[in-house]
């Protein structure tokens, strides 16, 4: 009974294993090109949500990790050889979720700030455009008004 892990182990390895399972289908969703700013920043905010649960189940990674050295001191070469290889493959999923996660936040923080300040240079585009609009619709002062001539032509 040495040789063999506690039951904790095994709920923590299910519990870890149905987690990165789930984490890895939400960020195998298609990226789609998003243009609504609100639609981005729900999206990020998952990422962000799905960042702390990875902290969080970081101590189950861990207590894998002590467990299996542990079991490696006390067991036969072949079971302790056998866990070591379970624990590095779910290692190894962990460190490639834990990398995509962390790209795909920062491409998205990339993004949403791109299309805040594209939003915002829209604004001031159509704010711009407004003003030469009613500017140009203004009346042509009299060409012998030499005057409001000059005026006008230091507004163009």
């Amino acid at each position: 009974f040495d040789s063999l892990p506690p039951a904790h182990y095994k709920e923590t390895m299910n519990t870890i294993l149905v987690w990165m399972q789930q984490s890895e289908t939400k960020l195998s969703m298609p990226q789609v090109a998003i243009a609504e700013y609100e639609i981005m920043e729900q999206r990020l905010r998952e990422f962000k949500a799905l960042q702390s649960s990875l902290q969080e189940q970081q101590k189950g990674l861990t207590y894998l990790s002590t467990t299996v050295e542990e079991l490696s001191r006390k067991a036969p070469a072949e079971v302790s050889q056998s866990y070591q290889s379970e624990v590095e493959v779910v290692l190894g999923r962990w460190k490639k979720l834990s990398a995509q996660l962390a790209e795909h936040c920062q491409k998205l923080e990339e993004r949403v700030t791109k299309l805040q300040r594209f939003q915002n240079d829209t604004r001031t585009l159509k704010k711009w455009m407004a003003e030469v609009d009613v500017f140009l619709k203004e009346e042509w002062p009299a060409l012998g008004d030499s005057e409001a001539l000059e005026k006008q032509l230091e507004q163009c």
